[in-house]
């Protein structure tokens, strides 16, 4: 049973940046897409970035592209987010997420989901 585990998470200002890390654990998660989704306050969870197992391509969502990047360790087996010139409107809880399908933007998609991990972004 894979076991997902977020970590990094925590309180900036804007502008400020974050790293998020999720550690898997109990499965060869090398050949899987990765993916990161968020939920905001009264908000559904909605896809942030999405990186595929062997080849290294990613998509992202239209609002953190350009600020948000996600890569992989695969010998490490823990999926990142470096997030920068974060915004109030990043505030949310981050969610990694283990899926069978590349690009899944949806989260039906995913498999095995994290704890997910508090960012606040204040003005």
């Amino acid at each position: 049973q894979v076991q997902l585990v977020e970590s990094g998470g925590g309180s900036v200002q804007t502008g400020g940046s974050l790293r998020l890390s999720c550690l898997s654990s109990g499965f060869n998660t090398t050949y899987y897409p990765m993916a990161w989704f968020r939920r905001a306050p009264g908000m559904e969870r909605q896809f942030v970035a999405v990186i595929s197992g062997n080849t290294y391509s990613a998509h992202y969502a239209d609002s953190v592209r350009g600020r948000f990047s996600i890569s992989r360790s695969n010998a490490k087996n823990t999926l990142y987010l470096q997030m920068n010139s974060l915004k109030p409107e990043d505030t949310a809880i981050y969610y990694c997420a283990l899926g069978s399908y590349y690009p899944g933007f949806r989260e039906d998609q995913y498999d095995s989901w994290g704890q997910g991990a508090q960012v606040t972004v204040s003005s």
